[in-house]
């Protein structure tokens, strides 16, 4: 099974599952795609756009379940991030977990959920 990650406001995956889809972020809407980020990639992510936000859930996709709409394009260092052009299903996601801000600064990240 391979595992993809999206990093969301709290209240912005609350609206989601009470539409039974998720569109996207506002930074998702302005660039055609949703974004993911492998599980090598996503400590980085959080580091580099959402350092200092709470409120963020960690969101765990089959990334297999996305079917052809899931590519992955060359990004940051030319290398392959995932990207989902159109709506996440629901039911593609295992997993959705608290992504809190540890005593660090940084992200701290639900153990088991992402290798590190």
């Amino acid at each position: 099974m391979s595992l993809i990650y999206k990093i969301c406001p709290r209240s912005l995956w609350q609206e989601a599952t009470a539409q039974g889809r998720f569109t996207g972020a506002p930074v998702d809407h302005a660039d055609g795609f949703i974004h993911f980020s492998t599980a090598a990639q996503v400590a980085e992510t959080a580091a580099r756009h959402f350092a200092g936000q709470g409120e963020l859930v960690l969101i765990v996709v089959e990334a297999d379940r996305l079917g052809p709409a899931l590519r992955y394009e060359a990004s940051r260092g030319g290398d392959l991030f995932p990207h989902l052009y159109g709506d996440l299903a629901l039911t593609a996601v295992i997993d959705v977990e608290d992504l809190p801000i540890g005593p660090d600064g940084r992200h701290s990240f639900p153990e088991g959920i992402v290798p590190q």
